[in-house]
C-alpha cells in the first residue's frame, strides 16, 4: 500500500480545473516523479484534459499521447487520474468510466492514484483539502482510500483560497482549450510558480 503526497502545483490545476466549470464533470492526469521515495509516491503535477466529452477515445488518445511525451522530456510519469463528477453531491468511487481510466494507467503504473474531487469542499473559504485519493492495491483490483498528504498543507490551502477568491481559476486551460485553439498551453507553465509568486500576479 503507498502514500502519496500531492504538490501544491498539481492540487492548485485540479482545483482550479473543478472551479473553473462548476456546473460540469471535468477530468486529467496525474504525473509523479519516476523512482518513488519507498511507499511513498510523490504527485508533482497535474494535466487538466476535459470538461466536455470526458471520454471520447480519439481526442483522449491524442491527450495521452502529447501528455505522455511531456512526462518523458520532463522525467516524470504518469501516475494517476483525477476527476470531479458534474452532480454536486456524487463524491462515491464506482466502476465509472473514471475507475476505467485509472485501471489502464495502473497497468503502466503499479502504484497509480485516483483522486476524486468533492465538490462540496471546493470553496473559496478553501480549509481542508477537496479530493479523495486512492490506490488499487494487491490482487483485489479494488480501488481503496489510501493516505495522502498536501505538501505545506496550510499555505497550500490557504493559497488556493485567495487565487480563488480572485478568480484565478478563470485562466486555467485544459485540453479541450487547446483543441479549440492549439496556442492554448494545456501545460499551464504559467501555474508551476510558487502560490506566492502566483498571488502577485493577480
Amino acid at each position: 500500500m503507498c502514500d502519496y503526497k500531492i504538490s501544491e502545483r498539481a492540487y492548485t490545476k485540479l482545483i482550479f480545473h473543478a472551479a473553473k466549470y462548476p456546473h460540469q464533470a471535468v477530468n486529467g492526469l496525474l504525473l509523479a516523479e519516476k523512482t518513488s521515495k519507498g511507499s511513498l509516491v510523490e504527485i508533482v503535477d497535474a494535466i487538466p484534459l476535459f470538461h466536455q466529452c470526458l471520454h471520447v477515445a480519439p481526442m483522449a488518445e491524442i491527450a495521452l499521447m502529447q501528455i505522455d511525451a511531456y512526462a518523458e522530456q520532463e522525467d516524470l510519469v504518469i501516475a494517476g487520474y483525477y476527476a470531479a463528477p458534474e452532480n454536486f453531491y456524487d463524491n462515491q468511487i464506482d466502476k465509472a468510466p473514471a475507475v476505467k481510466i485509472a485501471d489502464k494507467i495502473q497497468e503502466n503504473f503499479k502504484n497509480a492514484c485516483l483522486a476524486l474531487v468533492d465538490n462540496k469542499l471546493v470553496t473559496l473559504e478553501h480549509d481542508r483539502a477537496a479530493i479523495q485519493v486512492y490506490s488499487c492495491a494487491g490482487d483485489s483490483a479494488r480501488w481503496s482510500k489510501a493516505k495522502f498528504t498536501l505538501s505545506q498543507s496550510a499555505q497550500t490551502l490557504e493559497g488556493v483560497s485567495l487565487l480563488l477568491k480572485r478568480g484565478a481559476m478563470r485562466d486555467v486551460i485544459d485540453f479541450d482549450n487547446h483543441l479549440d485553439n492549439p496556442e492554448n498551453d494545456w501545460t499551464n507553465e504559467f501555474l508551476n510558480q510558487s502560490l506566492n509568486d502566483l498571488q502577485k500576479l493577480y
